[in-house]
C-alpha cells in the first residue's frame, strides 16, 4: 500500500495510559465514523504498516483513544509519538455531488466568472486559517481562498471548478 492510494487520517498526538494507548488528533469533522476501524496504516520509517486495532474510543471530540494490538507499554507507545495515519481510500465515505475531498479536485480546471481560465488545480492548502486553491498557470501560481463566497459549483463531470473572486485578486499573481 502507498500513500497515492491512501487517505490521510489523522497523527499519534500523545500517550494515554502505562499500557500502550495512544491519542490520535484525527483530521476529520465526523470522528465517530472512525470508532468501528479494524486496523490502520501507520507511517513509520517512510513506510505504511498496518496497524490492528484492538479497542477505540473517543476522547473529547477530536482524539480518538486507541489500543494498538502488541503496543503494550509506555515504551512501545512512545516509538509511535508523531507519526501520521492513513486508510486506504476506497474506504472514505460517499459525498454527495455538491461535496469533494482536496485529492479528487487536483487536475481540475479552474473558471472564474470574470476572468475566465485561470488554471489547473494543483493543490489545496489547508495549512492557513482558510484553506486555499493551488492553481498554476504558464508557471505561476495563483492562490485562491476557498470559501462559500468564491466558490460557485464544482463540476465532477467536467473537471471544472467554477469561481467567482473579487475583481483584481487574480491580477495580483499574473
Amino acid at each position: 500500500m502507498t500513500k497515492e492510494e491512501c487517505f490521510y487520517l489523522g497523527r499519534i498526538v500523545s500517550k494515554f495510559s502505562f499500557k500502550g494507548e495512544v491519542l490520535i488528533k484525527l483530521d476529520t469533522d465526523e470522528p465517530e465514523s472512525y470508532l468501528e476501524m479494524e486496523s490502520v496504516f501507520v507511517e513509520y520509517d517512510n513506510n505504511l504498516v498496518p496497524f490492528f486495532i484492538e479497542r477505540s474510543s473517543l476522547q473529547k471530540s477530536n482524539l480518538l483513544r486507541v489500543k494498538f494490538e502488541e503496543v503494550d507499554s509506555e515504551e512501545d507507545a512512545e516509538d509511535l509519538m508523531k507519526c501520521d495515519l492513513y486508510l486506504p481510500l476506497n474506504l472514505l465515505p460517499e459525498l454527495s455531488e455538491d461535496q469533494f475531498y482536496f485529492h479528487e479536485i487536483i487536475g481540475f480546471k479552474v473558471e472564474d466568472e470574470l476572468y475566465g481560465t485561470v488554471g489547473t488545480l494543483t493543490g489545496v492548502n489547508d495549512t492557513t486559517t482558510q484553506a486555499l486553491f493551488e492553481i498554476e498557470k504558464d508557471g505561476k501560481q495563483v492562490l485562491i481562498p476557498m470559501n462559500d463566497q468564491f466558490l460557485l459549483k464544482v463540476d465532477k463531470k467536467n473537471k471544472t471548478i467554477h469561481v467567482k473572486t473579487p475583481e483584481g485578486l487574480i491580477d495580483l499573481y499574473l
